[in-house]
């Protein structure tokens, strides 16, 4: 284990989403979020690819055990994307990023509903507390009879579908870990993406300039960096020790949002924010204590010979 490349990969994976959310973002104009998808899914099956051959693990990486699982894996995954694309083009980046961290306070309701996880009471005042907070971010996009637009409203609800979405994938994968390869859960959804954005073609898809294409490119191949960085963080650390590092992609989102695109945050955006990155960070630590708990408890089983 090597804790400080872990964080640096980490590092490394958050801007590189934070990037390719800028890039779609600075199209959503006039790109749908269908054809978005296309781009950043197709392009960055070419750099997975070349990962795979230096690891020597394309052939895991082309293995699919449960081709349905994949197939499950890449529809939530690919709503995802789709929404939080979307809700890009009606809301400021630092309030989709925010919103976006649902999903990890999500991932724990769902992991008791659908995998029978055990969820004790400080991890679900924590779930509670952090949605809490999203709701405040919601709050001024929701209110009945304030100065809303439709567009921000629908973007809003976009954004917390997407974060729902994110969630059931994460689950969704928790479920494939037990039988496929990293790789090959990295590669498949990269393919099935690529395919279920084709289906959105007869929403208006648009004939982008090659300024655009050259943007949509781009977040194809920086998506396929930042996921590759992502995957090797976790080989590198202890999950609970690189998961905290997520949130500083709220900071790039403030910074890129303010320099890039003239968006001034609000105060209560911030304060929701704040509580919703707190609750993620005490579940995660939560998380740590059980996992040392459960190591404990099973040296103490372990027969000494």
């Amino acid at each position: 284990m090597r804790p400080i490349r872990g964080i640096l990969y980490k590092l490394i994976s958050v801007t590189c989403f934070i990037a390719m959310s800028s890039l779609v973002k600075s199209v959503s104009d006039t790109i749908p979020p269908g054809e978005a998808v296309f781009f950043r899914s197709l392009f960055a099956i070419p750099v997975i690819f070349v990962w795979l051959t230096i690891r020597g693990e394309v052939r895991t990486g082309l293995k699919a055990t449960k081709p349905l699982g994949h197939f499950w894996r890449g529809l939530v995954g690919t709503s995802a994307m789709g929404m939080g694309f979307a809700a890009l083009a009606f809301l400021p980046l630092p309030e989709v990023t925010a919103i976006g961290y649902a999903a990890p306070l999500l991932v724990v309701i769902f992991a008791s509903m659908f995998l029978g996880e055990e969820v004790r009471l400080f991890r679900l005042s924590a779930v509670f507390a952090g949605l809490t907070g999203v709701m405040i971010v919601l709050s001024p996009r929701l209110s009945v009879g304030a100065d809303v637009s439709t567009a921000e409203a629908l973007g809003a609800m976009m954004a917390l579908t997407g974060a729902v979405c994110a969630a059931l994938a994460q689950v969704t994968v928790r479920k494939l870990v037990a039988t496929e390869q990293t790789s090959a859960i990295v590669f498949w959804f990269s393919v099935t993406a690529t395919g279920l954005s084709l289906l959105t073609i007869p929403f208006g898809w648009v004939l982008p300039s090659p300024g655009q294409a050259a943007l949509l490119v781009l977040t194809g191949l920086i998506g396929g960096v930042g996921q590759i960085f992502l995957t090797s963080s976790y080989r590198e650390a202890d999950a609970s020790l690189v998961a905290p590092f997520d949130y500083a992609s709220m900071l790039m989102a403030l910074a890129i949002g303010y320099w890039v695109f003239d968006e001034i945050p609000t105060r209560t955006m911030l304060i929701g924010a704040s509580i919703v990155v707190s609750a993620g960070i005490l579940i995660i630590w939560r998380e740590r204590q059980l996992g040392i708990e459960r190591s404990r408890q099973r040296k103490v089983m372990t027969p000494q010979g």
